[in-house]
């Protein structure tokens, strides 16, 4: 009987040990050799997760005196870009490049301009100007009250 437990306790100390080792793995000490994955080397502008969450409804962004009559600002904190193709008309726009998900950096010239791989977008409705985006920008609903300028 003596050998039974012998042999039990030998088994159960290396059941604990194993438990042991799987925790130490887990909290750093030994899991996987692969390093995590390098971030962007684009400089000046970071592709943007198809997943990134949509701009918040009802959420300030500017006043009207803010955006230039045939040009726009880019909100990029708030992935939206705000433009005003004529006096007092107003558009809202996905900031988030339809090539490869980099954020737009400019608006100058009529255009929303992408510095990833230069793609352009007309500021009266995002329409694709110059490629290689394959689509216009997706369109973000405004609304306009008493010189505020809001995502809808």
């Amino acid at each position: 009987m003596e050998a039974v437990n012998s042999r039990r306790t030998v088994l159960a100390a290396a059941a604990g040990a194993a438990a042991l080792a799987g925790c130490s793995k887990s909290k750093g000490g030994g899991g996987s050799s692969t390093p995590p994955p390098a971030p962007p080397s684009v400089t000046g502008a970071a592709p943007v997760s198809q997943s990134s969450p949509p701009a918040q409804a009802g959420q300030a962004l500017a006043k009207t005196s803010d955006i230039p009559v045939g040009g726009g600002k880019i909100f990029p904190d708030r992935k939206v870009v705000v433009t005003q193709p004529e006096a007092g008309t107003f558009k809202g726009f996905s900031a988030i490049c339809t090539h490869e998900g980099c954020t737009v950096s400019t608006v100058s010239g009529g255009t929303i301009n992408c510095p990833c791989h230069g793609s352009k977008y007309r500021v009266a409705d995002a329409s694709v100007a110059a490629g290689p985006a394959p689509r216009p920008l997706a369109s973000q609903p405004l609304t306009v009250e008493n010189g505020s300028i809001r995502l809808a």
